[in-house]
């Protein structure tokens, strides 16, 4: 009775309360992996069976199979909002203060980027990728160097910036993301390649068509975050720019990815194989941007993260496992025709 007559102004609402206890209790974003998998395989699976041996490469919600995996893709999307929102409510924030919090965010952008373009496209493929994609990423933020606590927010973030642009940038990783992984699949179809295999080519058309408007859309909330970010730091420090270790990797990230989508108005680099090489490759700078400055360079975005952490080895086998990648499907793509230019 005293704290709710004289501590009401620092004391948890029964609502935040009841929200934290239903969230750690919950683990609805561990078990909510579970149907993302589901969907990956079975959206996977539909994908590579209308390739080889349907009469289009379209799905229809006709198909038992696609169904399921696109009820379980939406089903599990929807579980994700609902624990996002217990988490906001109990935080009474938006839980973008830290690594873990903003990979949250990022896993629904990527889950959702996915979903879009599977309702757009129904290819299965993209669908497939975004939810294999979410489960990465969450399963990257339960990773150790992530603490998961709900803490208070550092004075500097107390702003209403922090939802404007610390959204927009973040959803931007979740696309940005989904676009290196449709790139990867197609340098994957790209070593299939022959002139007899025409639904493999009309496919490989298809994704490279999707992966050009993923990126645009993950180009474009990238640079409106990154401006948007100009604004915020004026606002705390003073100035607009001043060449911050997150600010030049930002720019950076800006102009490698302004490149890899101009490369299909050059005609000398007019390539289905450059442009999926290059989203693939171009997603380093997204991992630098985020991981690198935040966690490995001094400035004045790492307080809102954690502490130094190491580069775990599996870094420089996906970065050599990707060189590879590229390497050969580059091959592949020079030495077999498709029969037309691709």
């Amino acid at each position: 009775d005293l704290q709710a007559r004289f501590g009401a102004e620092v004391v948890p609402s029964r609502m935040r309360i009841d929200s934290e206890l239903t969230y750690n209790r919950s683990h609805i974003f561990s078990w909510m992996m579970i149907p993302l998998l589901g969907a990956s395989f079975v959206l996977m699976v539909v994908f590579f069976w209308r390739l080889f041996r349907g009469s289009t490469l379209q799905a229809s919600f006709r198909n038992p199979f696609y169904s399921l995996g696109m009820a379980l893709y939406t089903f599990a999307f929807a579980g994700m909002i609902y624990a996002y929102v217990l988490r906001w409510i109990a935080s009474g924030r938006a839980p973008l203060s830290n690594g873990h919090e903003s990979l949250l965010f990022i896993s629904l952008a990527a889950a959702l980027a996915g979903l879009l373009c599977e309702f757009a496209f129904r290819l299965a493929a993209p669908g497939s990728l975004g939810s294999l994609l979410t489960v990465v990423i969450l399963g990257v933020s339960m990773l150790s160097t992530f603490d998961p606590a709900i803490g208070p927010l550092v004075p500097v973030l107390v702003s209403y910036w922090l939802n404007i642009h610390v959204t927009i940038i973040t959803a931007s990783y979740g696309f940005l993301g989904l676009s290196a992984l449709l790139g990867a699949l197609v340098l994957i179809l790209i070593m299939f390649k022959s002139a007899k295999k025409e639904n493999l080519h009309e496919a490989v058309k298809i994704l490279d068509r999707i992966n050009r408007f993923v990126l645009v859309a993950g180009l474009g909330l990238l640079t409106v975050g990154t401006l948007l970010g100009g604004v915020w730091a004026n606002e705390s420090w003073g100035r607009y720019w001043g060449w911050d270790a997150k600010e030049t990797w930002s720019l950076i990230t800006i102009l490698v990815y302004a490149v890899v989508l101009h490369f299909r108005w050059i005609p000398a680099m007019r390539s289905i194989w450059l442009n999926s090489a290059g989203s693939l490759a171009a997603v380093s700078s997204v991992v630098m941007t985020y991981f690198g400055v935040n966690y490995f360079l001094s400035g004045l975005h790492s307080y809102a993260q954690g502490d130094a952490a190491q580069v775990p080895d599996w870094v420089y086998i996906f970065a050599a496992v990707i060189i590879a990648m590229i390497a050969l499907s580059g091959y592949i793509n020079k030495s077999r025709p498709w029969g037309a230019k691709a």
